[in-house]
């Protein structure tokens, strides 16, 4: 997957960025550095790089405040980096558009491994002709085009958003499971790792909800995880977790 794949890492630990930058470079990547927030900014204006490692505790512009600003020009994939291994701390990450989170320390191979699995899911799959998986006068999912429109309007989703949004839409009707969704738009790897699915869901109904608090589209099962309904569904009243 690497060759050339074009990785920036924005981090002010430069013992931590020459160890990554000489692993992951023997790797295939080709390394980007910035030593803080606004100098990343800058850099991935300038380099378009296909995947973010970006810490969280740096000078100048915190982690997630980089996260939300590269989220208002891309979709490039990021993964937060941080010391502080905190429930608070991923759910933060998470909300603000990352992909996905490691703590740190860790191994150089389980972050290939991140690596690697955030790449495989943000590309765009092969398009299958006439894939209109849904459509009625206020939102409208694309897969072949791949994209998703809301009152005609394209709506600006993640490739793990949108993912996602095409699982809950393919299997229309019927109830899919945490697990399942896990499996299929984030690898088996992640099964166990719930909160991804939750902050997900989260996020897309932010997007593509009239009303995110009653959802009409991408309902809650308790206890059993969501189901896309036709024809918009009716809102829930009960909290939409």
């Amino acid at each position: 997957m690497p060759d050339g794949t074009k990785l920036l890492i924005i981090d002010d630990d430069q013992t931590l960025v020459n160890a990554l930058r000489l692993y992951l470079s023997k790797e295939g990547y080709q390394v980007l550095t910035a030593a803080n927030g606004l100098e990343g900014l800058q850099t991935l204006y300038n380099e378009r790089p296909d995947i973010v490692l970006l810490d969280i505790m740096m000078p100048k512009l915190d982690g997630w405040e980089v996260c939300r600003r590269i989220r208002e020009m891309s979709d490039v994939p990021v993964i937060m980096l941080t010391a502080r291994d905190q429930e608070n701390d991923r759910v933060m990450g998470l909300k603000m558009g990352a992909d996905d989170y490691i703590s740190k320390p860790f191994s150089l191979k389980e972050l290939e491994a991140r690596l690697e699995a955030v790449l495989r899911r943000t590309q765009a799959p092969t398009p299958v002709r006439g894939r209109l998986l849904y459509c009625d006068e206020y939102l409208t999912i694309d897969a072949d085009r791949w994209e998703v429109r809301r009152n005609g309007e394209l709506v600006d989703l993640t490739p793990t958003e949108l993912r996602l949004l095409l699982v809950l839409a393919e299997n229309a009707g019927r109830v899919v499971s945490h697990q399942q969704l896990l499996e299929q738009v984030w690898g088996s790897e992640y099964v166990d790792e719930t909160d991804y699915t939750k902050l997900f869901i989260w996020r897309l109904r932010q997007k593509i909800e009239p009303d995110p608090a009653n959802p009409r589209y991408i309902l809650t099962e308790r206890g059993l995880g969501y189901r896309f309904a036709r024809g918009g569904g009716a809102p829930r009243s009960e909290p939409a977790s």
